[in-house]
């Protein structure tokens, strides 16, 4: 199965989660702007983003680049992930609404972290990327 886990992250919180998604994913993870396949060619994707404003996706790489993508996801494996600061998860539940609407199959629901993410969180990443193993 060809999968990828695609974050973006300011502070490392979100970076530290992605690493433990890609670990149980069996893959490296890659930022937004690194990322250079096409994700209509696979089967699972793990997205990673924290809650920025308004609890909102950052504005500058993943929203244009999700935005762009929206309709390639229709049929494929995904999941969610990110750290927040405030607030109580509505920019996780608002991107999932966007990805289900879009044909995919999210396969767990988006799991967010406060802040730093402890050994619990990175271990539930790990078990997240397992499912889009």
């Amino acid at each position: 199965m060809a999968n990828a886990v695609i974050y973006w992250s300011a502070t490392g919180n979100t970076e530290a989660m992605a690493q433990a998604v890609a670990e149980g994913a069996g893959t490296t993870a890659v930022t937004f702007g690194e990322f250079s396949g096409d994700i209509a060619e696979l089967d699972a994707i793990a997205f990673g983003c924290p809650a920025m404003g308004a609890e909102e996706l950052e504005d500058s790489e993943v929203e244009p680049f999700f935005a762009a993508n929206e309709s390639k996801l229709s049929g494929k494996k995904v999941v969610l992930f990110g750290s927040y600061d405030w607030g109580d998860g509505e920019w996780m539940r608002l991107w999932a609404e966007r990805v289900k609407a879009a044909g995919a199959d999210l396969v767990a629901e988006g799991l967010i972290c406060n802040l730093t993410p402890d050994d619990d969180a990175l271990a539930a990443c790990k078990a997240l990327g397992e499912k889009i193993k």
